[in-house]
């Protein structure tokens, strides 16, 4: 309360949306130092590794494009990030999305609901966006995608989606809602704000998230997700990046023209936050 009571006092000369908005300019600005950081340290890294004369590299960090990467001619695997210029493995993050909200319309949702964070449609999850919205859109469900910027912090996160979720207490209070949220971190919040106000998972909400994180099985209640088969993609990058290498230790080694892109089928893991 005194909090407040200072935050206002300091705010009192000042117009509110103005203040807003220049405090978002410094979240922004600070995000994106912190990301030309750390950046340089992962090149820094890298260069380190290359002195070591390394064979190749197995890369799960969005911080360095791939064409940078391509740029080092060492055989290089990425999982589950933008991967135009080397090879990568991913879920198959599209037929995810359809997964999960297939699964919403078979318990007769009369509204879907998809919340994610705001990122590149270049990065391989946003197939999870375009499976939900084509499979809405198939069968006329009504529908709504829910984008914003989740922050770089827990509380931040959580800030975000009690605005959500108030919102869509507010917006469809007597429809039964199936909400379908990017991954089972923000599935596991989504449900403790849900318990926070009910005590329970209401009749009018289903609940399923994304990744079969052990945080998804181990939530107030154990949260239906789409699990990614961490296991096989672990193989599969392995297996692409000693392809590559072992082309390279060839008297005349001929690199590959274009490089591969494999997906691995996720896996519908249905608990108690569904029918």
């Amino acid at each position: 309360m005194a909090e407040e009571m200072f935050k206002t006092t300091l705010m009192g000369g000042f117009d509110k949306d103005d203040v807003q908005e220049k405090v978002q300019k410094m979240k922004d600005e600070t995000a994106q130092q912190q990301l030309a950081f750390k950046k340089e340290i992962e090149e820094k890294y890298i260069h380190e590794l290359m002195a070591y004369k390394i064979e190749g590299l197995i890369v799960l960090s969005n911080t360095i494009s791939s064409e940078e990467l391509a740029s080092y001619k060492l055989p290089v695997v990425t999982i589950e990030r933008e991967c135009d210029h080397v090879c990568s493995v991913s879920t198959d993050n599209y037929l995810g999305g359809v997964q999960a909200t297939s699964l919403l319309i078979r318990n007769n949702c009369d509204v879907i609901l998809h919340i994610n964070s705001i990122f590149s449609d270049t990065l391989p999850t946003y197939g999870r966006i375009q499976g939900f919205e084509d499979i809405c859109n198939e069968h006329h469900i009504t529908h709504e995608l829910i984008q914003r910027n989740m922050g770089n912090t827990y509380q931040e996160t959580l800030a975000q989606l009690k605005n959500i979720f108030n919102e869509i207490e507010e917006k469809y209070p007597a429809q039964k809602k199936g909400v379908f949220l990017a991954n089972d971190t923000y599935a596991s919040m989504f449900l403790n704000l849900i318990f926070q106000k009910y005590g329970k998972l209401p009749k009018d909400y289903q609940i399923v998230g994304f990744d079969d994180s052990p945080i998804a099985s181990e939530a107030i209640l154990p949260i239906t997700t789409v699990g990614q088969q961490i296991e096989k993609i672990a193989q599969t990058a392995m297996e692409l990046l000693v392809l590559q290498m072992n082309e390279m230790k060839k008297r005349k080694p001929t690199p590959l023209k274009e490089p591969v892109h494999k997906q691995i089928t996720p896996v519908l893991i249905r608990r108690d936050t569904t029918e």
